[in-house]
């Protein structure tokens, strides 16, 4: 049986806590991209330089959360929801979401071990919530897509990133995301109010945010140019009665 309530993973009423975070940019490879995550407001700020002349090309950067050993069991929930900041000026750069289901021991030499990543990528473009099913998860290993990878194991996640690549020199330099929330959501059955907990929960109900007006707006607009169709090509109109015509449409 599914969850009832949206968790608030980070931010929104939880907030952001910079204990939680910790860079992993690229500079553990000898580059020089550097990224920050921002927690003293209440939406956070992921921003820093991406270099990719010192990988010749290559380059990443990112932050993700601290502790090892902790563990999110989003099992019964939809996917994930992420809610940008409403007033934010798109940079125009393309971004990743990941997760991890494993995390190994610490090689000999101190570095830690690759495992499978879920990557989801996004731009950042002003009022976004961005809903991101299971899925659509992509795993990837080192970096490179893992078409026989087992499925996300969503009971067992070990670790968030948010995280910027080059795209082998697709883009570069300084870059800025604001991100109010992250919560594991679940699809709502009423398709009238959209996910709990999503931008416009408090906002009163208006024809121009409603879902089921939408669908009768497209609905009626293609009736009509049915029959302004067949009127215009001499056919009989008898059969784009309303009822003749949403029965045809239900069949």
């Amino acid at each position: 049986m599914g969850k009832q309530n949206d968790l608030v993973l980070f931010g929104g009423d939880k907030g952001w806590e910079a204990k939680d975070w910790t860079s992993s940019d690229d500079r553990v490879r000898g580059g020089k991209s550097q990224s920050y995550l921002d927690t003293s407001h209440p939406k956070a700020r992921f921003y820093g330089n991406l270099d990719i002349k010192t990988l010749g090309g290559a380059g990443f950067a990112s932050q993700r959360t601290t502790g090892d050993d902790r563990t999110w069991n989003l099992a019964g929930y939809d996917g994930i929801l992420i809610q940008l900041a409403r007033d934010q000026k798109a940079d125009g750069k393309q971004y990743t979401f990941v997760l991890k289901d494993e995390i190994l021991p610490l090689d000999p030499n101190g570095r830690e071990q690759s495992t499978i990543s879920y990557e989801y990528d996004f731009k950042a473009s002003g009022s976004d919530s961005l809903f991101v099913p299971w899925s659509a998860m992509r795993p990837t290993y080192r970096g490179k897509e893992k078409k026989d990878a087992p499925k996300l194991n969503i009971a067992n996640v070990k670790r968030f990133s948010i995280m910027i690549r080059s795209f082998f020199g697709a883009q570069d330099g300084d870059f800025s995301v604001y991100i109010e929330s992250v919560k594991a959501v679940v699809r709502p059955s009423d398709i009238e109010k959209g996910f709990s907990g999503d931008v416009g929960d408090n906002e009163p109900w208006s024809w121009k945010n409603s879902r089921i007006v939408g669908l009768a707006v497209i609905l009626g607009t293609t009736w009509a140019i049915s029959v302004g169709f067949c009127w215009f090509q001499g056919l009989p109109l008898n059969h784009l009665t309303p009822s003749n015509w949403w029965a045809m449409a239900r069949s």
